[in-house]
């Protein structure tokens, strides 16, 4: 199976859970459909949602919440 990459479609810090209290939208050996919503990119307060444009299953997670993060890095890897 081939490896995908999702990257940030701007900079900005990148979150992993809609709010403090909830959870991770997904975690390692989550399945992800093209779409899905794998995290949040802050850029003065405003937040944009980061969706997959793959489908598999996440391998990786190459930042964490709070991480600053540029456009085209790699925040996740997915396998599918």
């Amino acid at each position: 199976m081939a490896n995908s990459e999702i990257r940030a479609p701007l900079p900005g810090v990148y979150y992993r859970r809609p709010s403090p209290e909830e959870p991770n939208y997904k975690e390692v050996g989550d399945n992800v459909s093209k779409g899905d919503v794998i995290g949040l990119i802050e850029v003065m307060k405003t937040f944009t949602p980061v969706t997959s444009e793959f489908e598999g299953i996440i391998v990786e997670f190459q930042v964490e919440t709070e991480d600053p993060v540029m456009a085209g890095q790699v925040l996740v890897v997915v396998e599918g």
